[in-house]
């Protein structure tokens, strides 16, 4: 997949600038996993589609929302990628609405520190609105639009996590995999939300699950 392929698939602009910003994220990702195996090794020639369009892909269901927390932000992924977008963004964007501010940030949460500075020279290189935070997710509560992670741990565990951003009006918006109806059937054991399934325009088995309304089950 080309970025322009890629791009193709969003319902907003991309602009030319932030192409090249997610080239140069490409780029570095791919001499640092060489050492800090960030990503497997065989996703990298697949970077546009694998990693970017799939992280991109949540604007297309949350276009006004623009403060994130990314959990577990590992590689950069969904959070650099966001991060980027919501750099390049502006009022002439394609995203249709009249409200939509100028600005936006990512608060990137990994509790690895290596991971952490990894993170931290990519968003200090692109100047990206980001901020990054080495924590465990559970450790921190900060007031946000939208709540993401991709492969950090099972919805029962992750809702857990990201208790206290949902407790502060954060919604859900997760990229997850094939085993999506599963795990939503055991989240409900122990707590209680509204879920709503999308189909990703990644991988054909996984899904974008939009959360909402989540407290703990009496």
């Amino acid at each position: 997949m080309t970025p322009e392929e890629m791009a193709s698939h969003l319902v907003f602009h991309v602009k030319q600038a932030a192409i090249a910003d997610l080239m140069r994220f490409g780029e570095i990702l791919a001499e640092r996993n060489e050492v800090m195996n960030l990503v497997g090794p065989a996703t990298i020639p697949h970077y546009w589609s694998r990693h970017v369009l799939d992280s991109a892909q949540l604007l297309n269901h949350a276009p006004n929302a623009r403060t994130w927390a990314d959990l577990g932000a590992g590689a950069g992924f969904p959070g650099v990628v966001l991060a980027i977008l919501l750099k390049h963004q502006s009022t002439d964007s394609a995203i249709p609405s009249p409200d939509l501010p100028t600005s936006g940030h990512v608060y990137l949460i990994d509790s690895l520190a290596k991971r952490c500075r990894f993170l931290s020279e990519i968003v200090r290189d692109l100047g990206l609105p980001a901020t990054v935070i080495n924590d465990r997710a559970e450790n921190v509560s900060l007031k946000v639009d939208v709540v993401t992670a991709r492969a950090m741990a099972p919805l029962p565990k992750l809702l857990g996590f990201a208790e206290g951003f949902f407790k502060r009006g954060a919604e859900g918006w997760l990229l997850k995999g094939e085993n999506t109806d599963a795990e939503i059937i055991e989240a409900h054991k122990h707590w209680s939300f509204q879920a709503e399934k999308f189909p990703s325009l990644s991988d054909p088995r996984g899904r974008v699950v939009h959360i909402r309304s989540v407290r703990r089950a009496k």
